[in-house]
């Protein structure tokens, strides 16, 4: 259905279900997040969003907020409801008893698997199904989701913060703090957002960072240390935490056994994974990642990680925060060398979006 065949009030309830979708943002992995709206008589009358996985899904909260007031009601929902049993019921299922007249979606399950069959349930019980009002903002709610189901990866995205002219540090190595207060709190939300962040372990070293979410109510993600020859001080900060085991030391496998368990006993924990060129293998890392639920993960840095990861081809999205700062050439560049010789050879980022932060500029695309 064209864009032009939707009504504004169909606009304005599927912009409800995406916000109160956003609500659950890092909370519902693997699942993704959902939005719901139900409307009678021009009024809403119920909205729920999913807000962990095992809990109930988004239209069923929406009905139980409804009550008996769902009967003849209109479903706005930003996924395409469930038609399979999995920890929870089927949500056709539900809708269908509790007498919905119409459902407006914004979009089909990107499962191959099962993409459609929760309409056609719908369709086949007599309510009304249309789909595809704010499309792209619903697959925006879904990215990560749609790559892990898809492809059994996490969705990746690469974050930097670095001056006007591309340097994360002072050529002394100092980077605090290149990016202003708004953009440090955007990050914050972020890793309240995803599942786990990355980082190697130079920034470990050089910045002893914690990587935690320091928002009201916030959740820590995993933290992930790529640290190939297990050279993390054990006084390293990010070792402990309140929730130690949310910290992963990726590794070779030919590491000191004494450092493996002197960190195992500060309750981290540390994985053994294959190298490439030195360095831990991106792709079995996130394949492990992926097999512990893992669906949104954010790379924090420092430059050599950054390169690696865009040369592993391994990364969806980039967000970069740029100061109105210039430290010039003697400046750490924000990513390491990637070979390229010609500017055809160039790295190519498409749907480039750009906004303020405060005082920076944040700059979002995919690779």
């Amino acid at each position: 259905m064209s864009g032009a065949s939707w009504s504004d009030s169909d606009k304005r309830y599927l912009r409800v279900a995406c916000r109160l979708a956003r609500r659950a943002a890092g909370r519902t992995s693997p699942n993704p997040i959902v939005g719901a709206v139900l409307v009678r008589g021009g009024r809403i009358v119920g909205t729920g969003f999913h807000r962990f996985a095992g809990g109930d899904h988004a239209e069923i909260v929406a009905l139980k907020h409804a009550g008996p007031k769902a009967r003849g009601a209109t479903l706005y929902i930003t996924l395409e409801p469930c038609n399979h049993y999995g920890r929870t019921p089927p949500c056709t299922q539900a809708l269908i008893r509790a007498g919905i007249k119409e459902v407006v979606c914004g979009t089909r399950d990107p499962n191959p698997l099962v993409a459609g069959q929760g309409f056609r349930r719908l369709r086949r019980a007599g309510i009304k199904v249309r789909v595809g009002v704010l499309e792209n903002d619903c697959r925006a709610l879904i990215e990560s989701f749609a790559k892990f189901i898809t492809r059994r990866l996490p969705f990746v995205t690469l974050k930097l913060a670095a001056t006007l002219d591309g340097k994360i540090a002072a050529a002394n190595g100092d980077a605090h703090w290149i990016s202003g207060e708004d953009s440090r709190q955007i990050v914050h939300r972020m890793r309240n957002a995803v599942d786990a962040v990355v980082v190697g372990v130079g920034t470990v070293k050089a910045d002893d960072p914690q990587l935690t979410c320091r928002i009201p109510r916030g959740r820590n993600p995993w933290r992930i240390v790529l640290d190939s020859r297990l050279s993390i001080p054990l006084s390293a900060r990010i070792l402990r935490q309140v929730d130690p085991a949310k910290t992963i030391v990726a590794t070779g496998t030919r590491v000191s056994a004494a450092k493996t368990r002197a960190i195992e006993a500060l309750g981290a924990q540390v994985w053994p994974l294959p190298l490439k060129r030195g360095k831990v293998a991106w792709r079995p890392l996130l394949r492990k990642l992926a097999a512990s639920g893992v669906v949104t993960v954010m790379i924090e840095g420092g430059a050599g990680i950054a390169a690696s990861a865009v040369k592993e081809k391994i990364v969806d999205k980039i967000i970069f925060f740029y100061a109105p700062k210039i430290l010039g050439g003697d400046g750490w560049a924000m990513i390491e060398r990637l070979g390229i010789r010609r500017v055809k050879q160039s790295v190519p980022v498409k749907n480039l979006h750009a906004m303020n932060s405060g005082g920076d500029l944040m700059v979002t695309g995919y690779l």
